[in-house]
């Protein structure tokens, strides 16, 4: 089963950044899709941030502008650069990969979509 690897994340206050990465050792070009979503206690899972292969993103509106999700193909590492953070930013941020997609448009920011999943990393905001 191919893992997903997240580092990063981490406390930070209100108005900082923090970043997360996220790589599939000896896969990560395999994937077309990825995304990151957020899990805050109690609440479900969704949609942080979503790229394609070609590079062409989306983002929740929560964190338009704050965030930017990017891929170092050289380094077959995804980057979620989170600024101007806010204490509702604090969640649990999993990493997601797909190899196809139907209507990435459609589906991108959504859980169901994607089948390769990391195992988390606590991002902690304070004001």
């Amino acid at each position: 089963q191919v893992q997903l690897v997240e580092s990063g994340g981490g406390s930070g206050q209100a108005g900082g950044s923090l970043s997360l990465s996220c790589a599939a050792p000896g896969y990560t070009s395999s994937f077309y899709f990825w995304a990151w979503f957020g899990q805050a206690p109690g609440k479900e899972r969704a949609g942080v941030a979503a790229i394609d292969s070609d590079g062409r993103t989306a983002y929740a509106d929560s964190v338009k502008g704050r965030f930017t999700f990017s891929k170092d193909n050289a380094k077959n590492t995804l980057y979620l650069q989170m600024n101007s953070l806010k204490p509702e930013d604090t969640a649990m941020y999993y990493c997601a990969a797909e190899v196809t997609m139907r209507l990435w448009v459609l589906n991108r920011l959504l859980p169901n979509a994607y089948n390769y999943w990391g195992q988390g990393t606590q991002v902690t905001v304070s004001s």
